[in-house]
């Protein structure tokens, strides 16, 4: 266990600064959609190159070819539809709020497992927990008097992602076995690449974006996703998904502290105590569940987690 806390604090330190990258990138000129469709196909040809190192051609492409269901499907829903809705919520508020409320994922994820994975049923203190992390995202919503009704609107897509990274959670749970962690993000992020693309083109820009914004999206594929990515996969083996999931609760105030400290964002007494109820929620929801992990920007397990973040 003596590499498990860097290993643990790098993943909450390239996590949380995914965040900022996106903030960074919207500001600096591009829109959504070409952003998250870039970052995908960045971190698919890296993490492709890491599955060819690793299997080989031939095994790598015969892993992609006998799991491209469950691939094609975490790719659509836990990679393309959250990667959008974050960076356009990262549009209308803060990256911190962002990381904060979409802390929300291990709530969604055991409240889905309840409907479609064998369960016991659940406690009422993990019901309070799942009502405590609803009434922290509508205290973080509701914080935003200068964005108004826009800064409601883009909490509340950052916590519809969060739904999204919860469903794929699920899927991958329910029909991923056996196959490498490492071919599922491949083949994932590929498909996210698929899917944004039409969009991307619809929004690609008529100008240069600043070098700052080009800067923060090479970041964001390379250190938030692929690389992040591959510190996942190495944790999960060594230490198990219960261990991984304590980055659920590092994550937002990493951050935090880089919205403050290379942002000036504010930390606002609503985002604390947003933070305070969303976590309390997640510990009191997840406490008889903690085989399931949480599930950050880009995160996936090769056993129970989908890929994404």
């Amino acid at each position: 266990m003596n590499r498990y806390w860097p290993l643990l604090l790098l993943l909450a330190s390239v996590w949380g600064a995914s965040y900022l990258f996106i903030k960074v990138a919207v500001e600096g000129g591009i829109e959504p959609a070409p952003m998250m469709c870039a970052r995908a196909a960045i971190a698919a040809a890296i993490l492709f190159a890491y599955v060819l190192r690793s299997f080989g051609w031939s095994r790598a492409l015969a892993e992609l070819r006998g799991s491209w269901r469950q691939w094609a499907t975490i790719g659509a829903i836990a990679n393309a539809v959250p990667f959008w809705l974050v960076a356009w919520g990262e549009k209308h508020v803060d990256s911190g709020i962002a990381a904060i409320a979409q802390s929300t994922v291990p709530l969604f994820t055991i409240v889905l497992g309840l409907r479609f994975l064998p369960h016991e049923p659940l406690s009422r203190g993990q019901w309070c927990g799942f009502g405590l992390g609803l009434v922290g995202v509508g205290v973080l919503a509701g914080g935003h008097p200068d964005g108004g009704w826009w800064g409601v609107a883009g909490t509340l897509a950052v916590a519809l992602s969060s739904l999204a990274y919860a469903s794929g959670n699920v899927i991958g749970q329910r029909s991923v076995s056996g196959t490498p962690g490492p071919v599922l993000a491949t083949g994932a992020m590929a498909t996210a690449t698929l899917t944004l693309l039409p969009f991307a083109l619809l929004q690609a820009p008529t100008s240069m974006p600043d070098t700052d914004a080009i800067l923060s999206l090479l970041a964001l594929a390379l250190l938030g996703t692929a690389l992040a990515q591959l510190v996942l996969y190495r944790m999960l083996n060594r230490f198990g998904a219960r261990s991984v999931s304590l980055v659920t609760y590092l994550m937002p105030g990493f951050a935090l502290a880089y919205g403050a400290l290379l942002l000036g964002e504010a930390i606002t007494p609503a985002a604390l105590a947003g933070l305070g109820l969303i976590l309390a929620g997640v510990a009191l929801g997840s406490g008889a569940r903690t085989s399931r992990p949480s599930s950050p920007p880009c995160a996936l397990s090769p056993q129970k987690r989908s890929p994404r973040r």
